[in-house]
């Protein structure tokens, strides 16, 4: 289904079901990490203190009716059925969704937006086939537009979920590579635990931080296979144990339990539901990973291999226990004590390797969502490496990594055990869904233009659960739950603190910007020498000159004959096309040699200032001269005026036949065939040619 038209298309008639299949087997690597190693903790953390143990099993059948419920209702009906639906032109996640709302309600963030930006594809389709738009969301669509503060309070309610998700890429690798180390314990005397655990953890983690910067694209083929390996050895044994155990705990898959549970053991069931929610864990990574594959392929793998792998452990694990009431420890609810003794080390190893590629995977999206961020003007910049030249999105940032992997160390040598990370993974889970749910809401009623009444009983229904579960989590404050509450308000402080001082700079140039009548005024001169070559002004402003070139013109004693004011900017949709990524136009007439140019940029789309994009700068304003476009504005027009007479030009994958670079061996750059850009080669020297970029500060 697609989002903004409310039709269904079927992508699987475009591709084959062989490449719908490989897909669906490829997502078992990326998106299920997280939530296929939950069985290493779920158990262990939910029986820790809060509710014990008891040959009634009403305690364990209680668990696992829980558990069966919350995977039911959570990763398959509201993810697999409802949220995966809501995509941005093929992208999810938190930014996904805030991008549809901001593009539906003319909400941004963006100080730099433009009227020829609603012209991209994809930026908002045609509308045929919906429904009018009801009158409560014509009002609550003229609400959002109209109030800053519920424009900011969107924004800010996007931002959390995404600190969550932060939080989340410190939390689950520590408790994942933690609780897959612990299988070492049931060999080990109980006073060496400490001794060993602990530091067989850190030094994987540390591993795993450190080989960031290789990328993943040389392994990256081995990760599916992994897992379903896991997935396998997980179901293969829960069918064991419940066939040798007890094979009736099937009759625990009834809600009657949970009632049961919740009877017995009150305020202390209540609290254990920390515990639980750890199995939906990494539920998220659904719709967040939707970009890199598709929406039938995450279904498929969800609904065929991880789901029934994930129940069948879980019964598994509660067979056993229903059988073994006597608890010395924490250990002997743990996973590993439900292997059989002759499979606990092979089984060791597959779990610290899908522990480890389901930390990489969480890393990988901190790394793409702190990109995403940035893209939007809400993070600072940081230093993208992109460790791919082939696969799109592979990126790797260096002081994120850093300050992953130490925070990551903190808190496991900080809680050392996993009730305390499970408390702190927890939290950040369920706030990641709290903050879909309410934005999902809004896209019903903005974006899918549905009845009020459906998305009230989307939010009370989904909202009700995670609600409850949010509570059991919060109550843990002071046993570590306050740890991602305190990551995210140091993220959220900082990202907020940035875009405060974005749009303050955006408003200072805005102020303080040169008319464009006082430099035709010059005359096409502009009052100084002009030499051969190009000249690239990088500014924010998207109409109007910058202040800084005022400065230069006054006391530069030349400049380059074409002057190119440059803005890069990003855009609220996932992916820009090459062929509409450019917007080239004059400013004044033809033998001012001004012009203007607007780079656009999705927030999922990666940006590399090298070589070739240069080379698309060149071709766009070559074939926008040669197209013979007119100047985008002359004396007497305005700057409206300006933008509205600015050209999309595709780059040079895009242009068509007649534009020609070659590159002598001096690296000088001439266009074949046009007369008006002979002042674009460069003076010959013997050196290499060095690049010179005038940076507005």
């Amino acid at each position: 289904m697609d989002l903004e038209t409310g039709v269904y298309h079927n992508h699987v008639k475009k591709e084959s079901w062989r490449t719908v299949l490989t897909l669906a087997f490829q997502s078992l690597g990326v998106v299920y990490g997280d939530l296929s190693t939950s069985p290493l903790y779920v158990y262990k953390s939910t029986f820790a203190e809060d509710i014990q143990h008891s040959e009634t099993n009403e305690e364990i059948y209680g668990v696992l009716s829980f558990v069966f419920w919350t995977l039911t209702l959570v990763p398959l009906l509201k993810y697999v059925f409802i949220v995966l639906k809501a995509d941005d032109n093929g992208e999810g996640g938190t930014f996904a969704l805030y991008s549809l709302l901001c593009r539906h309600a003319r909400v941004n963030s963006l100080p730099n937006c433009q009227l020829a930006d609603e012209e991209l594809t994809g930026y908002k389709k045609d509308s045929f086939g919906l429904a009018p738009i009801s009158s409560f969301g014509s009002t609550l669509k003229s609400t959002l537009e109209k109030h800053r503060v519920l424009q900011r309070f969107l924004l800010v309610l996007a931002l959390i979920g995404t600190c969550m998700v932060i939080g989340d890429g410190v939390l689950t690798p520590a408790i994942s590579v933690f609780s897959a180390v612990s299988g070492i314990g049931l060999s080990t005397a109980k006073e060496h635990h400490k001794y060993i655990e602990v530091p067989v953890a850190c030094i994987i983690l540390i591993a795993l931080f450190a080989l960031q910067h290789y990328g993943t694209h040389r392994v990256g083929y081995l990760f599916a296979p992994v897992f379903l390996t896991w997935l396998l050895c997980i179901s293969a044994i829960g069918i064991y144990n419940i066939f040798h155990w007890n094979p009736h705990v099937y009759q625990a898959l009834s809600p009657l339990y949970m009632w049961k549970f919740l009877k017995k053991t009150q305020k202390g069931g209540w609290m254990s539901l920390g515990g639980i929610l750890l199995c939906i864990t990494g539920s998220e990574a659904m719709f967040a990973d939707l970009g890199h594959f598709s929406q039938l392929s995450i279904k498929i793998a969800f609904t065929a291999v991880v789901y029934p792998s994930l129940i069948l452990a879980y019964m598994g694990q509660a067979a056993y226990l229903s059988q073994h009431h006597v608890i010395e420890n924490d250990y002997q609810v743990g996973f590993y004590v439900s292997v059989p003794v002759k499979l606990r080390w092979p089984v060791l190893v597959i779990a610290i390797l899908a522990a480890v590629v389901g930390s990489q995977a969480i890393i990988t999206g901190t790394f793409s969502i702190i990109k995403q961020c940035s893209a939007l003007g809400c993070f600072p910049r940081v230093n993208i490496v992109h460790t791919s030249s082939k696969i799109h999105g592979q990126i790797y940032i260096p002081e994120i990594n850093w300050i992953l992997m130490l925070l990551c160390l903190a808190v496991t040598i900080g809680f050392r055990d996993t009730k305390r990370l499970g408390n702190a993974s927890g939290l950040a889970v369920i706030t990641v869904m709290l903050v879909t749910t309410c934005l999902m809401s809004l896209v019903i009623v903005l974006c899918w233009q549905k009845s009020v009444f459906l998305a009230i009983c989307f939010v009370f229904f989904f909202g009700t659960i995670e609600a409850l579960y949010f509570s059991a989590s919060l109550i843990k404050f002071l046993e570590g739950a306050w740890v991602p509450i305190a990551l995210a308000f140091i993220f959220l402080i900082v990202m907020c603190i940035w875009h405060y001082g974005m749009l303050k700079k955006y408003e200072f140039d805005v102020q303080n910007k040169v008319s464009i009548n006082w430099l035709l005024s010059l005359g096409p001169s502009l009052g100084i020498v002009r030499v051969r070559g190009i000249g690239l002004i990088h500014t924010e402003l998207v109409s109007g000159i910058p202040a800084v070139f005022s400065h230069f013109v006054t006391n530069l004693p030349a400049f380059h004959q074409v002057l190119v004011f440059l803005c890069i900017k990003s855009v609220p949709v996932p992916h820009v096309r090459p062929g509409e990524r450019f917007l080239v136009g004059h400013i004044g007439s033809r033998e001012y040699r001004l012009y203007r140019c607007i780079v656009r940029y999705g927030y999922r789309d990666v940006h590399k200032d090298d070589i070739e994009f240069e080379r698309d700068l060149i071709c766009s304003i070559a074939e926008f001269i040669r197209s013979g476009s007119v100047g985008s504005n002359s004396v007497d027009d305005d700057l409206v005026k300006e933008e509205e007479k600015m050209t999309v030009v595709g780059t040079s994958s895009t242009h068509t036949e007649g534009i020609q670079i070659s590159e002598d061996d001096d690296n000088n750059v001439e266009l074949a065939g046009m007369s008006e850009l002979r002042e674009i080669r460069s003076p010959q020297v013997v050196k290499p040619r060095k690049r010179v970029r005038f940076i507005v500060p």
